[in-house]
């Protein structure tokens, strides 16, 4: 169904929508390569939102470099959008530019795009082919098609730990576990993603600034926190420069003291109180997919990261082991209860295994499960909770 070369030239137009990967939130990153007569004529990729879309921007370089574009060839790794947001129908301007033939790595899950994007083309007499590279597509665009699809963000866990699956030691002290190469790489997660959340005892224990620091990017991801009470101390790092998003549980008067010397500082506070008067997690990720964010990285300590886990609020774990052991007294991953039987774990399978500098990085995604864990006797309220960063 497709030559060597089609996978050649959407290889191509995967490393393009690459370039996109820290700027097109909350737009899906893509990427654009217009053949013809075996040439490359022109690419593109998603620029930020509002502005040109992959299709548009491949055209317009083709064009500013004196080319035909009639019978030329699109590789594009998704479906080109047939909708008018805050820009045109790309397939409209495929059609319009008279391109003889469409190959798509993905269709869109935009409910306003899923097919008709595609269905334009072969009305307009274009060939179209669909799934080349779908996988990898999907991949890069992972939380937008969470947010499509399931109307929540795709959540990323990251953990730095030791061997033994320490996070800390008795005291909190928990910097640094991995090495600088992991720490880096961490960053770079933190910069894919449309937001960053952490919990009240982190922000206590660690008072963590949040941000994107290590590697180059032109944005920095909406900063969530999670904190039923409001016990954020005003001088905080994470409230410091754009606004900071606070969940909280039930408040009453002794709380509006609070609220008000947080808003001052700029943060923007949402009620959203489960039946125990604890944030709801679960509607917290509801509330972030309305907001168009389509990747959700958590740093967290581990009761947070225990509450998350248990009320299915995680799709997969980064997990970042350095090669050394911290012993049993030590902090760990998660606050979670032991199963009574093996049935009852919680799976995961192995996504991918990397060596970073010294340490090892493990992306595992989790196998879904149907029956709730039980939380640990005690609760989910919040303590200190240190995390490696």
């Amino acid at each position: 169904m497709f030559s060597q070369t089609d996978f050649v030239h959407m290889e191509r137009a995967l490393a393009l929508a690459k370039r996109g990967m820290y700027t097109t939130d909350p737009n899906p990153r893509v990427g654009c390569v217009l053949v013809k007569n075996g040439e490359v004529i022109g690419e593109g990729f998603t620029q930020p939102a509002g502005q040109d879309h992959a299709e548009v921007r491949a055209l317009k370089d083709a064009r500013s470099r004196g080319h035909d574009l009639r019978g030329a060839t699109a590789y594009v790794t998704l479906e080109p959008c047939s909708h008018f947001g805050r820009t045109p129908p790309c397939a409209n301007a495929l059609i319009e530019a008279q391109v003889e033939r469409v190959v798509a790595a993905m269709e869109d899950p935009n409910p306003q795009v899923s097919g008709r994007g595609l269905k334009m083309l072969r009305d307009a007499g274009i060939e179209v082919r669909c799934g080349l590279l779908a996988n990898e597509a999907h991949e890069l665009n992972i939380g937008f098609v969470s947010r499509m699809t399931r109307g929540r963000p795709w959540v990323r866990m990251k953990v730095a730990a030791s061997l033994d699956g320490r996070t800390g030691l008795p005291s909190g002290v928990s910097q640094w576990i991995t090495g600088e190469a992991a720490r880096a790489d961490g960053h770079a997660w933190r910069a894919r993603a449309s937001a960053i959340l952490t919990g009240i005892g982190t922000v206590r224990e660690d008072d963590p600034r949040m941000t994107v620091r290590a590697v180059d990017t032109p944005r920095q991801p909406q900063r969530v926190l999670i904190d039923s009470q409001l016990d954020v101390p005003p001088e905080a790092q994470i409230l410091a420069g754009a606004p900071t998003l606070i969940f909280c549980g039930n408040l009453d008067e002794r709380h509006t003291e609070r609220a008000s010397a947080l808003r001052d500082r700029g943060a923007e506070i949402v009620q959203l109180a489960n039946a125990a008067g604890k944030v709801d997690l679960p509607a917290v990720l509801k509330v972030l997919g309305e907001r168009n964010v389509n990747e959700l990285h958590v740093e967290a300590g581990y009761k947070l990261n225990g509450s998350l886990l248990r009320e299915g609020c995680v799709d997969e774990l980064l997990v970042y082991l350095a090669p050394s052991l911290l012993g049993v007294d030590s902090m760990s991953m998660f606050n979670l209860n032991a199963p009574e039987t093996l049935e009852g774990r919680m799976q995961l399978n192995f996504h991918a295994v990397d060596r970073i500098g010294d340490d090892l990085r493990i992306l595992a995604r989790f196998v879904p499960r149907t029956e709730p864990h039980p939380a640990p006797e005690g609760g989910t309220d919040s303590a200190p909770q240190p995390t490696s960063n």
